[in-house]
């Protein structure tokens, strides 16, 4: 396994507040990774980071084999080079069917003015199958994206990340608000989605946590306080301390 992302000594304050204080934090390609921690541990402003949207004080943010600076790149070009974000509200185009969501995220990794041009082709059509299929939404291809329920909406959105084919996708409390059988499926979903791609998982269901069976990075005030197994992290009396004893 590669490193795929890599960040070294990463700070960034706002109004004088360290949200992310000299952090180190790396990721494979493929491999699965949860994030966990208290509220204003840093967890949303990290994703901001590597996603361009927020930029540090100082510190690295390393990606690919080239390990290109993700810090010279705009949001837009970092989401070409590969990295991919769902945000914890699911945003999918309500008036259109579940098939046409995806066929507009699949022509969506090409550029804007080949969405124009895109044509439905095979392995376009292909693709959505397996997607569908992936999220489970196979039955409901042909339904407008407004009448799915909440989880079915979550998958949707996690279908239209993995049509964009990221290398990296940074997944936002997927959970919140499911079933417990939604869960499970999620679970399945983004552990599948995990052996072709890097996957990061900021999530504060430890249940869930615990089924993605995974490597698990505590933040803590900007910066990682443990890293390991879940058991491992939370046996941690550091860990335990901070956010498990609250």
């Amino acid at each position: 396994m590669t490193t795929l992302l890599e960040m070294s000594g990463v700070s960034v304050s706002f109004d004088g507040f360290k949200a992310i204080n000299n952090l180190s934090f790396q990721i494979g390609e493929p491999e699965l990774r949860a994030i966990i921690g208290p509220n204003g541990a840093g967890k949303t402003t990290f994703m901001d980071i590597i996603t361009g949207k927020t930029r540090p004080d100082e510190g690295r943010v390393l990606f690919g084999e080239k390990s290109v600076s993700l810090l010279k790149m705009s949001e837009s070009q970092i989401a070409r080079a590969g990295v991919g974000r769902k945000f914890q509200k699911p945003t999918v185009f309500e008036a259109q069917t579940v098939r046409e969501n995806l066929a507009m995220a699949l022509a969506n990794k090409r550029g804007p003015f080949d969405v124009l041009f895109y044509r439905k082709s095979k392995r376009g059509a292909e693709r959505i199958e397996e997607i569908a299929e992936l999220i489970g939404l196979t039955e409901e291809l042909t339904r407008l994206s407004g009448e799915l329920s909440h989880g079915q909406k979550q998958w949707l959105e996690i279908g239209m990340l993995l049509a964009q084919d990221p290398r990296l996708l940074l997944v936002d409390e997927p959970a919140a608000g499911m079933t417990p059988a939604e869960r499970e499926k999620t679970t399945t979903m983004l552990v599948e989605a995990a052996r072709k791609h890097a996957v990061v998982v900021v999530e504060h269901d430890m249940e869930f946590v615990r089924r993605l069976n995974c490597k698990v990075t505590v933040l803590n005030e900007g910066s990682v306080l443990a890293e390991g197994s879940l058991d491992h992290v939370t046996n941690n009396k550091e860990v335990i301390d901070v956010y498990l004893g609250r």
